[in-house]
């Protein structure tokens, strides 16, 4: 019974499960075809064989399962692996075979950037999209419409790379890159992204994918010979492992040295072995994409673990990396796109319509749903993928940020992050964005050699040879730079000023420089060589650096990297003192210049005449014989020089004038006797010339120091080449000075001003410094182009300059300054007062005379109006007008004349007169107006009584009055004649 029971129990349970499949194959291949599971082809193109492969395999099978299982879709993706084998061909090969055999829609891969290319290629015939993360630049989204990027190329990690680079200020670098084009594809993006940080790539070691370890040791100890301590590596796990093991080998994993790796390796870390991460890869700098964690991540990444030990029993090494999650986030893109262009109908890969026997790659034909998958691929998003936000914009993944990390004992810690738009920073918010925090810098880092100082960037190099020094050996001035060469020994030794300055400098940097002095001799011809040719030594590399009184140049820094000057910069002449001024008979002419004594003269004459004109036809003053007129036109202008004229001038006109021109005869005399007194109080040492303008006026000879560039600044002035002389010591100097042009010396030596202060010091009594002067950059020491040492002795050099050193060693050399109290140390220029200081006092009195004067005509040619207005000719008219101008207008009745009665009364007969001149005479003679005698008039006015002043009503109007009468008298008398 019991028995039964169990048959029957077992019959159940198979009759339950015929049942259950009957209902689950119904739909599959029922005869509803509305219903049934319809599926889409996808090819995945990988290397197999490598470590990133696989991890993509797993999460390309985890992927699909998830994305199925949370949409019951009937659609399916089905995936169709392909091994590439490391192969171009064998990739084209597969993707041949998935387009044309199985019909695959679109195709994932390959991971190489050659096998993508040449895929590309083909899914541009096909129209099927090919999903990539293949990382190199030179795949071009828009060169190839049916490609999309899914991994972020090399070239966006280069900005993060100068990031860091920048950060620590280094200014040269050395790429280590693999001989391929994926290694190569880097160069010219990493080359810009450092150059905008004006950081040079000093040397780019170039390592073939199959080089042996000999091979890669020799040119780590060629690296090691260089000066720059700062490498950026860009090699795939399998060559990078070998070349730090080799890198410790050749002692490049020390204290100094600097080691930067791109995200292909540190992204695939854990594919190095183990032992060569610990033994010389500690202290490694290197960037990855950052991608957030999550609760979602780490619940995959267990599901990930187990699945890939399951397929992958002896490979407990390996990890879930970004690419990866990448693979994984690019399939569900894929499988959603799938789903939204194919709910209604699966189109099939349409073959060419031709009996011809075509090729495989001809009978391919074109895949419909790739053209409408292609256009929702471009441009998708996953706002919560696994490896962040996964965005894809016009066919190319976006950037996301990066992480730095530094490699400690197995693995690595991170110490900050960078996003192009906010840089570098130690923390990073929740959005992916940088912290709005102070703290712009990196975490602690543990450097090569275990030390936390950050290394310098470039060291001497360990060739064993010195730093290469080359001096000037000249006959003079050695309180500058002088060389000694030992007789047995042939040991160079450099002293003075500028070698003094080098050797505290090179004290002061924080590291030690060993050097050795080479003399480069300055030959007291022409011809020879010159500072010029002993800069030209460093760019030829015979010389390492150049110290002495080499001035910085613009034409110059076009060969060498100058430090920071240490010296005043500036180019100057001296010329010999003048005897006492005060001695010469003529010296009251000196306080103006020429032009100003004869613009003041000329205004002095004009100011005259405006005066006569405006009042010889109204004050006696201004009248009488030619000569007579013609003396007051000097004698009132000139007077007003001490205030002494004692004419009185009764028009408003020349009362303004007369203001105007008395405050400037005020200042000129002010300024004249000020500049005066100076000259004659004040004991001044005089220069021969003041301007080396004269030089060139006078063809003056002109002196500058044997071998120095102010030769070529004196032809820039226009200079005679042929009234140069050269010369060599301070005493040199003095001789030419002494003698002059026209006894074989000079009028004037020019140099600069370190020179020019020595010599000041010396012959203080006998020369002075005349002006301009004219800038220059100082003394400063060169060094080849982009060296690493400008910068680390430019802040020396600024460091001697500041401290009590500099005071001492001038002290030393140059003597105390102050020994010399004649000696000013100022450009002199001219004592006398020039014509541009009174420019602005002259334009005004002109402008207010020649004002006065233009009123003065406008108003006289009016009131004669009716002259210009006859047929007479122009002779005639100007001879009338000026008659009538020669005439006197008595103002001796006007002023005494008090009006009876009302304004009005009196002005009505002379308003009518106008138009008559019969009439205004007969009103003349009729007038009831009571008039005082001109006795009267002046005796009341010379015993203090006044009378109506010019400008009251009843003067201007019998002025007028007057006037028309005799303007009509004179001219009826030339009408009669």
């Amino acid at each position: 019974m019991q028995n039964q029971r169990c048959h029957f129990l077992i019959l159940f349970i198979q009759f339950v499960s015929i049942i259950s499949f009957c209902h689950y194959i119904m739909p599959i291949s029922g005869e509803n075809e509305t219903n049934a599971v319809k599926k889409v082809d996808v090819g995945i193109i990988l290397d197999l064989e490598t470590n990133v492969a696989k991890v993509m395999h797993t999460c390309i099978l985890l992927a699909l399962e998830d994305y199925h299982a949370a949409n019951r879709s009937a659609i399916r993706v089905v995936p169709h692996f392909r091994d590439s084998k490391k192969d171009d061909v064998e990739a084209a090969s597969a993707a041949i075979y998935l387009l044309k055999d199985v019909q695959v829609q679109a195709i994932f891969g390959p991971q190489m950037s050659t096998q993508t290319d040449f895929v590309i290629d083909i899914g541009n015939k096909v129209k099927a999209p090919v999903i990539s993360p293949a990382t190199s630049p030179s795949l071009s989204v828009k060169e190839n419409p049916y490609f999309i990027r899914a991994a972020l190329p090399s070239s966006s990690q280069t900005k993060a790379i100068a990031a860091i680079v920048k950060n620590y200020e280094w200014r040269e670098v050395v790429i280590i890159y693999e001989d391929s084009p994926f290694g190569t594809g880097i160069v010219p993006h990493l080359t810009d992204a450092l150059l905008e940080i004006s950081t040079l790539i000093s040397y780019r070691s170039v390592i073939s994918p199959s080089a042996n370890d000999d091979q890669i040791l020799r040119e780590l100890y060629k690296l090691n010979t260089m000066q720059t301590r700062v490498f950026i590596v860009h090699l795939q796990s399998f060559l990078a492992s070998r070349l730090f093991f080799k890198a410790k080998e050749a002692g490049m994993m020390s204290s100094g040295y600097a080691w930067i790796i791109t995200d292909v390796l540190t992204s695939l870390l854990d594919s190095v072995d183990p032992s060569v991460i610990e033994s010389s890869m500690q202290g490694v700098l290197g960037v990855k994409p950052y991608f957030p964690r999550s609760n979602e991540l780490n619940n995959f990444t267990k599901r990930w673990r187990e699945r890939f030990r399951r397929e992958y029993p002896n490979m407990d090494q390996v990890e879930l990396n970004v690419y990866g999650l990448w693979a994984y986030d690019s399939i569900t893109v894929l499988a959603k796109a799938v789903q939204n262009v194919g709910t209604t109908v699966i189109p099939e890969v349409k073959k060419p319509d031709t009996k011809e026997k075509l090729s495989d790659l001809d009978a391919l034909g074109t895949s419909e749903l790739g053209s409408l998958l292609i256009h929702t691929l471009q441009n998708t998003s996953l706002k919560r993928g696994l490896s962040g936000d996964f965005r894809i914009i016009n066919g190319e993944l976006q950037p996301s940020p990066y992480q730095i990390v530094n490699i400690i004992g197995k693995g690595e810690r991170s110490i900050g992050f960078w996003t192009e738009s906010d840089g570098i920073s130690y923390k990073l918010t929740m959005n992916g964005k940088t912290a709005k925090s102070n703290n712009k810098q990196l975490g602690t880092i543990i450097w090569p050699g275990e030390s936390t100082i950050v290394p310098r960037g470039w060291e001497m190099p360990t060739s064993g040879k010195k730093l290469r020094v080359g001096v000037p050996v000249k006959g003079g001035l050695e309180q500058f730079i002088k060389v000694e060469i030992d007789s047995k020994t042939q040991a160079v030794t450099a002293t003075g000023f500028c070698a003094d300055v080098f050797k505290e400098v090179i004290q002061s940097l924080p590291f030690a420089v060993t050097y050795e002095f080479i003399p480069f001799r300055i030959p007291d011809t022409q011809t020879l060589p010159d500072y010029d040719d002993l800069i030209y030594k460093i760019s030829s590399k015979e010389y390492d650096a150049v110290i002495g009184d080499v001035t910085i140049l613009a034409n110059r820094s076009k060969y060498v990297d100058f430090t920071l000057p240490f010296t005043e910069s500036g180019i100057s002449a001296v010329v010999p003192v003048r005897d006492d001024e005060r001695k010469n008979a003529w010296i009251f002419l000196k306080p103006l210049k020429t032009e100003l004594w004869i613009t003041t003269g000329a205004f002095f004459v004009f100011i005259g005449f405006v005066v006569w004109v405006l009042e010889h036809r109204v004050n006696k003053e201004f009248r009488g014989p030619k000569h007579k007129q013609v003396g007051m036109i000097f004698w009132f202008s000139f007077s007003t020089l001490v205030f002494a004229h004692r004419e009185r001038v009764t028009s408003n006109l020349t009362r303004f004038v007369m203001i105007v021109w008395v405050f400037v005869v005020l200042v000129l005399t002010s300024s004249y006797t000020a500049n005066l007194t100076s000259m004659l109080t004040v004991q001044q040492l005089q220069p021969t010339i003041t301007n080396l303008n004269d030089l060139i006026t006078n063809g003056e000879y002109v002196g500058y120091q044997e071998g120095s560039f102010v030769k070529d600044v004196l032809k820039r002035m226009n200079f005679d080449s042929s009234k140069f002389r050269s010369y060599s010591t301070l005493e040199e100097y003095n001789d030419a000075l002494s003698s002059g042009s026209k006894n074989g010396g000079v009028g004037a030596i020019v140099d600069e001003l370190p020179y020019l202060r020595l010599f000041l010091n010396k012959y203080c009594k006998k020369y002075i410094m005349v002006g301009p002067t004219y800038k220059a950059a100082g003394f400063g020491f060169a060094f080849p182009k982009g060296s690493p040492l400008v910068p680390d002795v430019s802040r020396a050099v600024l460091k001697v300059m500041e401290g009590e050193f500099m005071n001492n060693i001038i002290q030393k050399w140059f003597g105390n300054e102050t020994d010399c109290p004649e000696k000013d140390g100022m450009a002199i220029t001219s004592d006398s007062l020039t014509l541009d200081s009174f420019k602005g006092l002259f334009l005004i009195a002109g402008v207010a005379a020649g004002s006065a004067l233009l009123i003065f005509f406008f108003i006289f040619l009016y009131q004669n109006r009716e002259i210009l207005a006859t047929d007479d000719s122009i002779l005639q008219k100007l001879s009338v007008i000026a008659k009538v101008f020669d005439e006197e207008i008595d103002n001796s009745n006007s002023k005494s004349e008090k009006p009876e009665g009302n304004v009005s009364q009196t002005a009505t007969p002379f308003a009518a007169s106008a138009a008559s001149p019969e009439i205004l005479l007969d009103l003349a003679s009729q007038s009831p107006e009571i008039r005082i005698s001109d006795s009267l008039g002046a005796s009341l006015a010379e015993e203090g009584f006044s009378t109506p002043e010019p400008g009251t009503p009843v003067h201007e109007t019998l002025i007028g009055t007057t006037e028309r009468d005799d303007t009509y008298s004179c001219y009826n008398n030339n009408e009669h004649n």
